[in-house]
């Protein structure tokens, strides 16, 4: 019963996490999953047992493995991990309701996630406005395409090959599309967690 528990405490706490890295409400995630807001909550505080249909649910809308929720549990080493084209999984992040496209690359999860790599993708239809604000550094990498891009007061001409490496936590984003298709990778990098 104890280890029950614990798993449940577990899995809400990576569900939790997911959530709040990709800057989503209970409320976005319950409307992707079609979990009520109320048993979403329960589930992220380890105060019910998620059935398997759930947890899939919730992790379509989050766009990661269901095995994700479970990796890191009893799990005392690291291993490599090989994502193929065919396996990327798009997820939803705020920039998705603007037209951006995300792949997440990597799937890191547990307590102490260090970094996210994302293929980004901007077509004619994105908006070119957004702002956005997170925690981390990134470093951003244009492989196709032609932007101009937008950090605080500063803007970035970029062109295929250029990289840009910026603190998240001020404003950021596209500011001009100038020659569509547009993909980049970027790579949140987290700050250390404390002991």
């Amino acid at each position: 019963m104890d280890k029950q528990n614990s798993l449940d405490s577990y899995i809400g706490r990576v569900i939790n996490e997911f959530r709040k890295k990709q800057g989503l409400t209970i409320a976005e995630v319950s409307e992707q999953s079609t979990i009520s807001r109320g048993m979403l909550s329960k589930i992220e505080n380890g105060q019910v047992s998620p059935s398997l249909d759930s947890l899939l649910r919730i992790s379509t809308a989050l766009g990661v493995p269901i095995s994700a929720f479970f990796k890191e549990f009893d799990n005392g080493g690291e291993a490599a991990q090989l994502v193929t084209t065919d396996e990327r999984l798009e997820v939803v992040r705020r920039g998705t309701k603007v037209g951006h496209t995300y792949h997440l690359l990597a799937y890191d999860s547990g307590p102490n996630k260090t970094f996210e790599p994302f293929l980004i993708s901007l077509d004619n239809k994105s908006e070119i406005f957004p702002s956005f604000t997170h925690e981390g550094k990134v470093f951003m990498f244009l492989l196709e395409g032609e932007l101009i891009y937008r950090h605080g007061k500063s803007k970035y001409h970029m062109k295929p090959g250029d990289s840009l490496t910026y603190d998240a936590s001020i404003s950021h984003g596209p500011e001009e599309l100038i020659q569509v298709p547009i993909k980049f990778l970027n790579i949140i990098i987290y700050p250390s967690s404390k002991p």
